[in-house]
């Protein structure tokens, strides 16, 4: 059993409002020390499952965990260790229920980021893990009131960056502590053997994330094909 260091909420080309190339995000997580990732685009597992497939391919020494950020009628979830697509816009017990049934970790993302759609007060869910680190923040105040709720509540911990660009990648981090396989992995995280960390992603990588959404969002107004 050994320490290690994930990123688990990062988004890919596969996402609707992200553009990061799949080797990319693999090579930089690479590059900048990460012993793994969760590739978790919107309402869809190719990311995850393509940069799974890519990982091998290359012979990256990268854990690559395949998941999926699902849109749900109250907020988003995150299924971390699944393959096949889970349905949007339903319930959050059914969605829960889904997750679980395909034997996934589940996750409450930036649950009081309001403009993420965070879903908001968790006492009420039956839940894995919650993000109570994502780096993506102006005053951190929802990440503290996410760290209040989880540990009163008695639930594991993790952190995700969150990235739309691949410069994001890493800013959020969570040490695990398991065997090195991916079912260890997520056992690990289950049984809250985590430790969250991180820094704030800095003030210009995040303005140009923003930038690219509003530019993304102008052209699709005036029906302008976005590559």
């Amino acid at each position: 059993m050994g320490i290690m260091h994930f990123d688990l909420h990062i988004h890919s080309a596969y996402s609707r409002d992200c553009r990061s190339p799949i080797d990319s995000i693999l090579k930089h997580a690479v590059d900048i020390g990460l012993d793994g990732i969760a590739i978790c685009d919107h309402d869809t597992v190719k990311g995850g499952t393509v940069g799974e497939e890519r990982a091998k391919e290359l012979g990256l020494p990268l854990i690559m965990i395949p998941g999926v950020e699902i849109t749900t009628i109250r907020g988003h979830l995150i299924a971390l260790g699944i393959r096949e697509e889970i349905s949007p816009k339903k319930t959050v017990p059914e969605t829960i229920a889904r997750i679980r049934e395909l034997g996934g970790v589940v996750v409450v993302p930036h649950p009081f980021k309001r403009l993420s759609h965070g879903i908001g007060d968790f006492a009420d869910l039956d839940v894995d893990a919650v993000e109570i680190f994502n780096s993506r923040f102006i005053t951190g105040e929802a990440n503290r009131k996410a760290e209040r709720m989880a540990r009163e509540m008695e639930i594991p911990a993790v952190a995700g960056s969150d990235a739309h660009i691949v410069p994001m990648i890493g800013y959020a981090v969570t040490e695990i502590s398991a065997e090195r396989n991916l079912p260890a992995v997520l056992d690990a995280i289950r049984d809250g053997k985590t430790r969250v960390y991180g820094t704030r992603t800095p003030i210009k990588i995040f303005a140009s994330q923003m930038a690219r959404g509003c530019l993304r969002r102008a052209k699709e107004i005036v029906g302008i094909e976005v590559k």
